[in-house]
């Protein structure tokens, strides 16, 4: 039976009791034991913390206790610690639109306090011991302790048990208080974090580099299956490490977001990370990044949530772009270019970590084998060569098949640079990350020997993104030299009408000459329906109506410029996909080559349009082990 609120009678309108009012904050500040973990870590991180030492008991419901060893707090300050709204952290409007410290509210305590039994033991640097102050009764009393302070929260939620009956098991709570101090860890390398539970020490991070915590604290594997990111845009700089697209997840678990040194949850700067991957990510798989973002804090507001996990900023578009282009940038350059220079471990590659110099024989003398050619010839000038038809990636071939030269196996370990069209002048066959070819496997796959071991190519894969890249610089230059950068439209013989919401409505017709760029011809056929009269021509045999309300979702949500460049890159990834060689086509070993050497000048060649791999390395250990050599 539904129960149905009654209006209650009239009564006066009064104050509310100090305690009350701070058990209503406490239910916006303290949301579980990890909540409290967290605003404690705040504060010893403001007092100037260098070791900050968290214990546990039933996972943060018997006893939370924060040790740090900051400035500690005076004596005669300690009771108006414990009181709503003091705070030593700002005093005015201007200190508050500038906020440079991870708390500022000066409420946390007080909620905390409210819903539990908590003391507060702290000794500055002039005074000669520390004082315990008990937060229930008021009593402060001499103590022993070295500078610093401590803070214990024991029976969270005893004075309000409804509360405590939302909480979950031991185990889950202590997982969320791990995952609060991870995150305060990744920021702040500089500081060393403990963990204890129950007596035991589960989680310890001594003071390290940012890249050295990265490590300690998500894994190795973080740093072999990264980059580094290192972008400034104006006011804005952007650090950190973006994963590779093959270490994506299933869970968007490893996302971790900073501003200004605090962790946040922010949509602008997780749609601008995910966009950066939209080019190399396979289906809905979530990238892996640790993204730190310096701005001016004037430009950004914390003080939107309680929780301060959430902000604003002035110009959300200047944030979007300068994130989306620091992941692009970082993402952009070939991973196989970078091992070779000494830059990323071997095992940052798709599979394999560096291994002893290779040990292959040379291809013995076989039985000549010749080519058949099914399809026109593959294209591998520079990415610096003119074309003149966008369209034209490849030409019919005029050479008879019969008259080409029969490939010997021999050949492929003898190719010399120049014989390789478009090779680039400034790699040596030892420079060349990717190796030099040696066989194809049923016109799908090229295999190639570096110093590392094997490597596979998936070659219709590896060429789509090499013509996809030269199409997109293509398109850009033709932009910028003629200033047209619209998309080639076709018309629909009969208009896709189809019911729309309101908000499709106002912005199709705000958006008209942004839908026009997009080669979109979207109008209003009644007050309720649109009309879509033309599509892009490479995607009009595609679904008129699905593509207006994908787009037009997207310009609701995101500026125009980003909407534009993704319709761009789909049309240009389907002439791409259309325009490289197929399977089942059989190329020289000069061809692969060429095929290889561009692959490691193309930026984002590691995986194809649709974001799957284009190689794989096996080193020589995991070949042995395949073989069980050396056991």
């Amino acid at each position: 039976m539904n129960a149905v609120l009654s209006p209650l009678p009239h009564r006066p309108i009064r104050d509310l009791p100090d305690e009350l009012v701070s058990q209503i904050a406490a239910g916006e500040v303290v949301e579980r034991p990890a909540s409290v973990v967290r605003e404690l870590v705040d504060n010893a991180l403001d007092a100037g913390a260098t070791q900050v030492t968290v214990r546990l008991l039933a996972g943060g419901v018997r006893l939370i206790s924060v040790e740090d060893d900051g400035s500690g707090i005076a004596r005669e300050e300690m009771p108006l610690a414990l009181r709503r709204h003091a705070t030593s952290k700002i005093t005015s409007l201007a200190d508050l639109e500038s906020v440079g410290t991870m708390g500022f509210r000066g409420e946390a305590l007080a909620a905390i306090g409210s819903v539990s039994e908590m003391g507060l033991l702290s000794r500055t640097q002039s005074q000669a011991n520390a004082f315990h102050l008990d937060a229930r009764t008021g009593e402060l009393r001499p103590a022993a302790r070295a500078i610093g302070t401590t803070v214990e929260v024991k029976e969270l939620f005893f004075a309000t048990p409804a509360r405590r009956k939302f909480l979950k098991t031991d185990a889950t709570e202590l997982a969320h208080c791990i995952e609060a101090v991870r995150r305060h860890a990744l920021a702040r390398p500089d500081v060393g974090f403990a963990i204890w539970h129950e007596g035991r020490l589960v989680e310890q991070w001594r003071v390290a580099t940012r890249e050295q915590r990265l490590a300690d604290v998500l894994g190795e594997e973080l740093l072999e299956q990264s980059v580094a990111i290192d972008h400034t845009a104006g006011p804005i700089r952007v650090t950190g490490r973006a994963g590779v697209p093959d270490a994506a997840r299933s869970r968007a678990d490893q996302q971790f977001a900073y501003v200004n040194g605090r962790y946040v949850r922010d949509k602008v700067i997780t749609h601008a990370a995910r966009s950066a991957y939209e080019d190399v990510l396979h289906g809905h798989r979530q990238p892996v990044y640790a993204i730190y973002i310096d701005i001016d804090p004037t430009r950004v507001d914390v003080n939107v949530h309680p929780t301060k996990i959430e902000v604003r900023f002035r110009d959300s578009r200047e944030v979007h772009q300068a994130v989306r282009h620091a992941v692009e940038n970082a993402l952009a350059a070939p991973r196989a270019g970078v091992m070779a220079a000494g830059l990323l471990p071997a095992a940052a590659h798709p599979v394999g970590a560096a291994a002893a110099a290779p040990a292959f024989a040379e291809p013995g003398a076989g039985k000549p084998q010749s080519f058949t050619w099914s399809q026109p010839a593959m294209d591998l000038r520079p990415a610096g060569h003119a074309v003149s038809d966008l369209g034209a990636l490849w030409q019919p071939s005029t050479v008879r098949p019969e008259s080409l030269p029969t490939v010997r196996p021999e050949l492929s370990s003898t190719v010399r640079p120049e014989l390789v069209e478009g090779l680039p002048a400034h790699h040596s066959p030892h420079d060349w990350p990717l190796g030099r070819a040696i066989a194809q496997i049923q016109g799908i796959y090229i295999l190639a020997e570096n110093t590392h071991g094997l490597v596979i190519v998936d070659m219709h894969a590896a060429h789509e993104r090499i013509v996809y890249e030269r199409l997109k610089r293509q398109l850009d230059q033709t932009q910028a030299e003629s200033g047209v950068s619209r998309i080639a439209s076709q018309p629909l013989l009969i208009p896709a009408t189809f019911a729309a919401t309101p908000q499709e409505v106002a912005t199709a017709e705000a958006s008209t000459e942004v839908l026009e760029t997009l080669g979109l011809d979207i109008t209003p056929f009644s007050a309720k329906t649109l009309a879509v009269r033309a599509v892009p021509t490479s995607l009009a045999q595609g679904d008129a109506v699905e593509l207006a309300r994908s787009v037009l979702a997207e310009l609701a949500l995101h500026d125009a410029s980003t909407v534009i460049q993704r319709a761009q890159n789909e049309i240009l990834g389907t002439m791409a996909c259309h325009g490289a060689v197929r399977a089942n086509r059989r190329l020289t070993i000069d061809e692969m080559n060429a095929l290889l050497r561009q692959m490691e000048d193309t930026e984002r060649s590691d995986q194809c349009n649709h974001g799957r791999p284009t190689w794989r390395q096996l080193t020589v250990r995991e070949l042995d082990a395949l073989f069980m050599r050396g056991r």
